[in-house]
């Protein structure tokens, strides 16, 4: 975050209050930090309150810094809280988005409303773990809760979140299993709890247990994914809503589901960022996001009129074209505003899918295209989730070309700009009860280079919804719907689309049990579309990228970051690595060292998906003069015709050896997946 703006002119004095316990019901206590005017008792401020499992003392210490003193010198009071049995809160934590987390957070927002610096106006902000329960505590309606900024977060937990894509089930739902589990398992700081520390540390390991095994024992859209999903009752969320998101991250469509349903006052703002704060995200351009969430704020937490509700509803960026990278590169283009969602009088571009390519008549459409894809298509795709850090972005598609069946267009005679979801129709036989179908569009430059656009996925059996899988039928083709993720993208004249349609997209998602043929008939692709016509007056321009002065720290060894891609050539089984390590630094306010390491290995065959197999691993480790604490989890996930086979292990040393060893063997039935 070194290279966004430093601001330390506020209009009021800060002061910090570095740790405080705020009391449950049950007598447990929970941590926060605080950061508020020096003033706010003889001129109380609303709160802004920040509440997540990653740890506040080291986890997200780097952007609490720029963040929260930022809020408070502007007149709010920001408050960073740990959640129960995480970071150096009391209690144990037995997964996520419980009630328990729901019934802590509304009793979190009842004690600051109180306290005498508060004006008794509260708001939640917070991207992806807090992003969601800002929304559910939102719907819970406490008195005092007046607004919510909701960054990278899902209104259907099973729709749209890290653990299916279209009823398949994606393999970051192993990755954030493994990090939510290395994560959960952490100790708290004693300088915070003081010597308790380690019970409090043998607690967590005893009890909060591998979540990862619930979600893999849910895997049709039941009450376990129906709890904490907003779009059970959208009417229940009664406060003003800023929807925040990019298109690199994999939280995306559910702001435009919002902008659609939620029933009070609301705004969207989709970038091109990945799963980060946008005043410091990749893909570039940054913006002065902490200048618009102050303007949320004052609007609707001291009245005052700030304009920002007079603007379109949806504020999005419109991509130019950019090449094919691993890496978060800039991504050019300029912002486009809609006054609601649906946009009124859109148009939309119908292409045919055939032998011959895609185009804008249907040309044998009744011909079936047969689809038999290796069980390796899919390894130029995206992670899921894009965190911008790593290289995790799409490469060059035409990594795929003889994995995937292509369709192309003629190179495009006029530009055309692509704003919401491009969806897939078609007929589908199978040949197998149960089948993925992956449809991913790209843009072809006239030099080649294939840059991807969006994709979609739909697990066949799920093609009626997800709640009762159903499977293929033998003898007959029917109808399927494939949505592809919302983009916003400029396709210039001279370039060409293409369609690829796959039976598998490893290692994004998990294969089907066995391998499928699939054969599509009367397939047609729809491209909503902008009319540039339609901009009406330019918006204005947001701020520069700013913050609070950053976290001071010491490196000690640099971080490194890794993808890749191996084959053996003797067994043909397939290889990815993707490994980071964020190098070791000292926090120097605390003293505090930490460092961290992942590795996610993903190996498979390209004719047997029962090969299919996936290990996250996490080290964590802290440190601070005699004392040290040092985690190792490892997690692994096999696919077997018949069930999913999962073995972890955690390791828990401190500065005299091994404090604890937890292992787990378990094999659970598919269900529909």
């Amino acid at each position: 975050m070194a290279d966004i703006a430093t601001r330390t002119d506020f209009p009021r004095r800060v002061r910090e209050i570095e740790n405080t316990w705020i009391p449950m019901p049950d007598g447990t206590r929970l941590a926060a930090r605080i950061w508020l005017p020096v003033d706010a008792e003889d001129d109380p401020v609303p709160a802004i309150l920040e509440y997540l499992p990653y740890r506040k003392r080291d986890g997200t210490v780097e952007r609490d810094h720029t963040t929260h003193p930022y809020f408070a010198g502007y007149g709010y009071a920001g408050v960073r809280v740990d959640m129960r049995g995480t970071g150096d809160s009391e209690g144990v934590c037995l997964g996520e988005y419980l009630a328990q987390e729901q019934d802590d957070g509304v009793a979190v927002i009842e004690w600051l409303a109180a306290q005498p610096w508060c004006s008794g106006k509260v708001g939640m902000i917070g991207i992806s773990w807090g992003g969601f329960n800002g929304l559910q505590i939102a719907a819970r309606g406490p008195e005092a809760l007046g607004a919510v900024i909701t960054l990278c977060s899902t209104d259907d937990r099973y729709a749209d979140d890290i653990h299916f894509m279209g009823g398949a089930m994606l393999t970051d739902k192993l990755a954030w299993g493994g990090t939510a589990f290395a994560i959960s398992n952490t100790p708290p700081d004693p300088a915070i709890v003081g010597d308790r520390w380690r019970e409090m540390w043998v607690e967590r390991m005893e009890n909060n247990g591998l979540w990862f095994l619930d979600w893999v024992r849910h895997q049709r859209r039941d009450d376990f994914y129906r709890h904490g999903s907003i779009c059970e009752d959208w009417s229940a969320v009664r406060v003003p809503v800023y929807a925040v998101g990019g298109y690199a991250d994999g939280y995306t469509n559910p702001i435009f589901r919002m902008m659609e349903h939620l029933p009070g006052s609301k705004k969207a703002l989709v970038g091109p960022w990945a799963h980060k704060y946008p005043h410091f995200a990749t893909p570039e351009p940054r913006i002065g996001f902490l200048q618009e969430c102050l303007r949320w704020w004052d609007q609707h937490l001291k009245g005052i009129d700030t304009g920002i509700m007079d603007e379109p509803m949806i504020r999005a960026w419109m991509q130019d074209p950019a090449p094919p990278s691993p890496h978060a590169i800039p991504r050019p283009g300029r912002w486009i505003g809609a006054g609601g969602w649906p946009v009124a009088g859109a148009d939309v571009q119908v292409l045919h899918l055939s032998r011959q390519g895609l185009g804008p008549s249907p040309v044998d459409a009744e011909e079936p295209i047969p689809v038999a894809s290796p069980e390796t298509a899919g390894w130029t795709a995206q992670t899921w989730c894009i965190y911008g850090l790593d290289p995790d972005g799409p490469l060059d598609q035409n990594g795929e070309t003889g994995l995937m069946c292509s369709f192309e267009t003629e190179p495009l005679a006029e530009e055309l700009e692509i704003f919401g979801f491009p969806i897939l129709h078609a007929q589908v036989r199978s040949s197998t009860p149960q089948a993925n179908l992956a449809a991913v569009l790209s843009m072809v430059a006239p030099d080649g280079r294939a840059r991807l656009v969006s994709f979609g996925i739909l697990n066949l059996a799920h093609r009626g919804g997800h709640a009762t899988p159903e499977p293929m039928p033998e003898d007959r083709a029917v109808p399927v719907t494939v949505q592809l993720n919302v983009i916003g993208q400029k396709v210039p004249a001279g370039y060409r689309l293409r369609l690829a349609v796959s039976s598998a997209y490893w290692p994004m998602i998990w294969p089907s049990p066995e391998r499928a043929v699939l054969s599509l008939t009367g397939a047609t692709l729809t491209l909503p579309l902008h009319d540039p016509a339609r901009d009406g007056p330019d918006l204005a321009p947001f701020g520069p990228a700013e913050g609070a002065a950053p976290l001071r720290s010491e490196e000690i060894s640099p971080g490194t970051s890794r993808r890749i891609r191996e084959i053996d050539l003797a067994t043909g089984v397939e290889t990815t690595t993707r490994a980071m390590d964020t190098g070791t630094h000292r926090h120097l306010h605390t003293g505090l060292t930490v460092g961290y390491g992942n590795t996610d290995t993903y190996r498979i065959h390209p004719d047997d998906p029962t090969t299919a197999t996936m290990t996250s691993q996490w080290r964590k480790r802290y440190a601070r003069g005699d004392w040290m604490a040092e985690l190792e989890t490892t997690v692994t996930m096999r696919a077997l015709r018949d069930a999913w086979h999962v073995t972890a292990r955690l390791e828990a040393r401190d500065a005299d050896g091994m404090v604890l060893v937890r292992d787990w063997d378990e094999t659970i039935p598919r269900d529909g997946v």
